[in-house]
This record gives structure tokens, sequence and C-alpha cells, in this order.
């Protein structure tokens, strides 16, 4: 994790206009088939959230802005990804966790299961201070239409998403993404989420 200039960067603009902003997030909605996603994970024996995440971590990897993030005034730039989930522990409370990405997806499946199993049974959280962290929270048991994350000086982006619906042969997921502007504009942002179903559609290739 370094400092980088703004000035030489392609969010001078954006570090200007939304740095002090006292709301510089913003959310996108989508539906996104997880059709092959839910027959991978099956067919693998593999968590359906846990391959969510390692597929945010896979189509991340090619968005450029998604290794820089505004922190305290200053634009950093990570080397490092990791992929957050929110853990139920066990005293029912909930706990973060983040977990390095590998494109192993059979190493990053056992990190996401030694990790996530610690923390539920520690109920501390599990932090990496020096990886560019993608959060996201997996509301499973229930059918939203979306979520809009409270802001609270955490600017690192966000996903959000609920139970997958069946549409005849399909299955389609509703999420949210949020980010800091400075970060990037809605066009990276929806380069993001198209990228995310290109990974998904293409799992089984990986």
């Amino acid at each position: 994790m370094k400092e980088i200039d703004p000035n030489q960067t392609s969010r001078a603009d954006a570090y200007k206009l939304w740095m002090n902003a006292t709301m510089p997030m913003a959310t996108l909605f989508k539906t996104i088939d997880v059709t092959h996603l839910v027959r991978y994970a099956k067919r693998k024996g593999m968590k359906f959230n846990m391959l969510m995440c390692y597929c945010i971590g896979k189509a991340a990897g090619q968005i450029p802005e998604l290794w820089i993030l505004p922190i305290d005034g200053k634009l950093m730039q990570y080397d490092k990804l990791a992929i957050n989930a929110i853990v139920l522990n066990k005293k029912g409370s909930i706990n973060s966790c983040d977990i390095p990405f590998d494109k192993d997806i059979k190493e990053f499946n056992k990190n996401y299961l030694q990790l996530t199993e610690k923390v539920k049974d520690s109920c501390t959280n599990y932090d990496l201070s020096e990886y560019m962290v993608i959060g996201t929270s997996a509301l499973v048991k229930y059918e939203l239409d979306g979520v809009v994350n409270i802001y609270s000086g955490f600017n690192n982006p966000f996903l959000i998403w609920s139970k997958y619906k069946r549409y005849w042969l399909r299955k389609k997921l509703k999420l949210s993404f949020q980010f800091h502007h400075v970060q990037m504009d809605g066009g990276q942002a929806c380069g993001f989420l198209n990228e995310l179903q290109e990974v998904i559609d293409h799992i089984a290739n990986l």
C-alpha cells in the first residue's frame, strides 16, 4: 500500500469534486444471472457465497480503479486484494472477516472456510489492513430488491445480495454495489458489474 498523487491519475477531477463531499458514496442495483454459479456450487460441493466472493475478487482484479482508495484525504494504491465477508458468530452476533484473494479457486475456498470458521468461533474480527478490501454481505434467508448501506467513513466498495430467485430454468440474483465517487464513476462501476457477470458465466473454465 502506498500513497499516490491524485493529479497523476485518471481520478484527479473526481478527487477535487468528491473528496470532501458529505456523502461521497454512490449505489448501483443490478440483477445478475447466477445459473452457472449455482450449478458449479452443487457439482463441486462448494458454498455459493464463497463462489460469489471468489468471482467478485476475480472481476475486481480487472478494474484498475478497484486497486485505489481514498483514505483520510489521501489516495492510496494497493497491490493485494481481499474480500470481506460478514460472519454470524456462535453468540448470534456478527463479525467481519477479510479473506485474501487467490486466483486459485481451491486455495481461496480453503482460506474462506478456515478464516470464517475462526471468526465464527472466536467472535472477533479478522482484518487485513494492508489489503484493498471489497466488502460483502449476504442476506440469503431473505428476498430483497436492493440495499443502500449506511455511510460512516468506510470508503471501501461494498456489495450486498440476498436469496437468488428461480425464473424457469434460470437463477437470478439482485445485488447492490456501493462505491466511493473518488474511486470510480458510474461507467467503471457498471464495467465491474459486467465483468462480474462474465466471470460467473465462465466459472467452469476458471
